[in-house]
């Protein structure tokens, strides 16, 4: 059970991008990785495949470890770990450590 799932706002915590912000696009279960927006850039050479398309040297972004992301409160707006609790009718739901508001 992983605790970032798509769609959750992310800071990066280690690495050459440390301090950036984005946005999970996709969360690789079995390589324990995920796919961040703007995050992890790499140069890739692209061959032009049809006449239409642009070929050359583009950014794309490259998988991060989930253990160098941490999921930024939709309430407290920081960086925070995340718990758990049942909620009134009993769903598990996420809560932000920090201030204790569901996520």
């Amino acid at each position: 059970m992983f605790k970032i799932k798509r769609n959750d706002t992310v800071q990066v915590i280690k690495g050459k991008d440390k301090g950036k912000k984005g946005k999970v696009i996709t969360v690789f279960f079995a390589q324990k990785k995920a796919l961040v927006e703007g995050i992890n850039q790499a140069k890739k050479h692209k061959r032009q495949t049809r006449q239409d398309q642009q070929g050359g040297i583009v950014n794309i972004e490259m998988p991060i470890a989930l253990s160098n992301l941490m999921v930024l409160c939709k309430n407290c707006s920081q960086p925070t770990r995340l718990g758990f609790k049942k909620s009134e009718d009993g769903t598990k739901v996420r809560v932000c450590r920090k201030c204790q508001g569901v996520m």
